[in-house]
């Protein structure tokens, strides 16, 4: 539900321009007393709804972008414990080795975990549930 919502603000956006150029062209100038033709206000509406169809594709793909650097970027990515975690240990994430704390209590080590936060230099960890918390060498 969230991500419909926020994919409904998305296009909203998206579509600001043609909602604007609408109102002025249909409603206030004619409010005002400036006569504006039908079919000309229909075309300009129409080539811009037709920019924004074009353009969906490529600024969709923008919206979506996932954070690639920095810790937060490590944040759903699965990682080996190098040091037993009870609760805190070490773990080896992208090749890389982090001060680790497991939020399930402890790890073994080579058991397989997931980040689900960064606090300062300590990746916050759980125990992954797709391996049943088997045991894996690195």
């Amino acid at each position: 539900m969230r991500k419909a919502w926020r994919n409904a603000l998305k296009l909203f956006a998206l579509l600001a321009d043609e909602i604007v150029v609408g109102v002025f062209l249909l409603i206030i100038l004619p409010g005002i007393g400036v006569n504006v033709p039908l079919i000309p206000s229909l075309g300009v509406l129409g080539f811009l709804i037709f920019k924004d169809v074009v353009a969906v594709k490529f600024l969709w793909e923008v919206f979506d972008k996932r954070i690639e650097v920095g810790p937060e970027a490590l944040i759903g990515v699965e990682g080996v414990v190098v040091e037993d975690l009870d609760p805190y240990g070490l773990v080896k994430v992208k090749n890389e080795l982090w001060s680790a704390e497991c939020v399930n209590g402890r790890a073994k080590k080579g058991e397989k975990v997931v980040v689900v936060d960064v606090r300062g230099t300590r990746l916050i960890v759980k125990t992954s549930k797709r391996h049943g918390g088997q045991n894996y060498s690195i």
